[in-house]
């Protein structure tokens, strides 16, 4: 069984790329975390972030711009494609991104977005980078310097963070470092991935048992279990993990059994935290595909691990309402994300 026959099929991806760009400039309502050094802080989200002030957060922004170049470079000829440019092109200014930079600049702002929206800041910019089209090469240019401070803040937290953040949550460290390390092979930053790797290993090698009967929260959409297992299968060999996942997840059968995880549902998809169960399943569908990329062909353990997969795509995919902005701002991203096989080699 494989998840690879569900794919981004171009209605999918004309009716997530009109959405998202509604999303991308629509200023309220706004979910501000800001950190005010004095009265001339108080402003407006265009005003604090002139490229990522729309889709609800800045996180959310973030990662909907990486949707929209994504969607872009997979169909460079569909009919919204002028769209996209034209939009990109008005957003990825270098005036408008030297401002998204100073906002980092200020004091008391070390921690904003930390890992979460940086990891996906980081994300977009090695989007542009493997595309490598003349308008990724312009746009990745424009991105740089705000690339490079993401970088160094994931340079000077990750040496000094004492423990793993095993939340369900934004704050969560094992799938921020997956996308780090993501991005760190596809820019050939060797420095950067070695430290991914190392405090990867740090943080979790020695994981056993993973508490999945404790899993959801009721806010989740990262597994903190499965999200360590698939950013584990970066970092280890193919024996390596192997070993690990089996000592690390002794609850996955040897068979096409889905009990032992079970796709969630949101009883109130309109409430922003709730809503976060939809996105879950979508999140765990990606998890258990890389998951399950990383094990032989012939391990008895991928069957189950695939059919559930199979599972929480189909769930996840009808939880999203696009008149639901509570989900809407943000479970087009983590579609594509699945559907398009990010993050898997």
């Amino acid at each position: 069984m494989s998840i690879t026959r569900l794919i981004l099929d171009k209605g999918t991806a004309a009716r997530f790329a009109r959405l998202v760009m509604e999303n991308v400039v629509r200023e309220y309502p706004n979910h501000i975390t800001h950190m005010l050094n004095g009265d001339v802080d108080a402003m407006t989200p265009r005003m604090l972030h002139p490229v990522f002030y729309g889709s609800y957060d800045w996180h959310s922004a973030v990662h909907s711009h990486w949707l929209l170049v994504r969607l872009l470079r997979l169909y460079p000829q569909a009919v919204f494609a002028p769209d996209i440019h034209r939009l990109l092109d008005r957003q990825l200014t270098a005036e408008k991104l030297g401002a998204e930079r100073a906002y980092f600049e200020q004091p008391h702002r070390a921690t904003y977005e930390r890992p979460y929206g940086l990891a996906w800041l980081l994300q977009l910019s090695a989007e542009l980078h493997e595309w490598q089209s003349s308008e990724a090469v312009r746009w990745h240019a424009l991105l740089a310097p705000l690339e490079e401070m993401a970088r160094l803040r994931f340079a000077e937290w990750l040496p000094k963070l004492t423990h793993p953040v095993r939340s369900g949550e934004h704050a969560q460290t094992a799938f921020a470092l997956g996308l780090i390390h993501d991005c760190a092979r596809i820019n050939n930053d060797r420095q950067l991935m070695s430290l991914v790797e190392t405090r990867s290993r740090d943080f979790y090698l020695q994981d056993t048992h993973a508490p999945l009967a404790y899993e959801p929260s009721g806010h989740d959409f990262l597994s903190p279990a499965l999200a360590e297992a698939d950013l584990m299968r970066r970092v280890l060999t193919q024996k390596e993990f192997t070993g690990w996942l089996k000592s690390f997840m002794p609850q996955i059968p040897h068979s096409s059994d889905t009990k032992w995880l079970r796709p969630v549902i949101s009883r109130d998809p309109t409430d922003g935290k709730m809503a976060h169960l939809d996105g879950l399943n979508l999140s765990r569908a990606w998890m258990c595909e890389g998951i399950a990329s990383a094990l032989p062909v012939n391990d008895n353990l991928r069957e189950a691990v695939l059919a559930a997969a199979v599972a929480h795509t189909q769930a996840g995919f009808a939880a999203i309402h696009d008149e639901l902005y509570a989900g809407s701002h943000w479970l087009p991203t983590f579609a594509v994300y699945l559907l398009t096989r990010r993050g898997i080699k």
